[in-house]
């Protein structure tokens, strides 16, 4: 059976930070400072409604992650730039290794998913964007049961969806929540480091391969896989 792929897409396909050079015109200096505390933020509503079991979807964490941020630095923004910077994140950029890496793993027979917070909309929309759709069997969106990562559902959601066995199935995220979850429901992970800064929690479950970049992925997943 084919390896199946679910790839990640805010912050490992997609670069969230994207927003940094729209920002820069807003709250100049804070910019940087402004994109990093938003994804935060985003990130921290989505994991409370799923515990809470109070769904909205990841565009209504996002908008108010957006509301958060801006009394947090004291740079309001217009109504107009809000919507402005919720629009721009709809066409975030992606990595520069994506594209190559998903040509890659597609012409070797790999089975490519999207899995992804987002609905599947508005994947499906910044991943046309972004120039990446075309890679992709399908997109398959947590919305579907309305809950978040890391909640055990939604990786059993995937690979009911996708029609995998957790053995033959590769989560690829640069986020550790994501590694860790999909690992404790019994797929594979691989753990995409983008950043020499980055700590993976100390919890004691470890990524089963660790790489710099998709570029790296693609030459030591097969490794990986045809040695186990």
């Amino acid at each position: 059976m084919a390896i199946t792929l679910a790839f990640d897409v805010y912050g490992t396909l997609i670069d969230t930070h994207g927003v940094v050079s729209e920002l820069n015109g807003m709250v100049q200096d804070k910019a940087e400072a402004f994109s990093h505390k938003w994804r935060e933020k985003q990130l921290e509503y989505s994991f409370r409604r799923g515990l809470m079991q109070n769904y909205v979807t990841f565009d209504v964490c996002t908008k108010h992650a957006l509301d958060y941020v801006c009394e947090f630095f004291n740079t309001p923004l217009s109504v107009s730039q809000k919507q402005h910077m919720l629009d721009f994140y709809k066409t975030l950029p992606a990595f520069m290794d994506a594209k190559e890496s998903l040509s890659a793993f597609s012409q070797r027979g790999y089975r490519l998913f999207a899995f992804s917070n987002g609905t599947s909309r508005a994947v499906e929309s910044l991943l046309e964007s972004a120039g990446i759709k075309a890679y992709f069997t399908d997109i398959i969106s947590v919305d579907d049961i309305k809950s978040f990562k890391p909640n055990p559902a939604v990786y059993s959601h995937f690979l009911r969806k996708s029609k995998a066995h957790g053995g033959q199935s590769w989560l690829v995220s640069s986020n550790p929540f994501d590694v860790i979850g999909a690992i404790s429901s019994g797929m594979n992970a691989a753990w995409v480091k983008r950043s020499g800064g980055i700590i993976f929690d100390p919890w004691g479950i470890e990524p089963t391969l660790t790489v710099e970049d998709l570029r790296d992925l693609t030459e030591q997943l097969p490794k990986h896989v045809n040695t186990r």
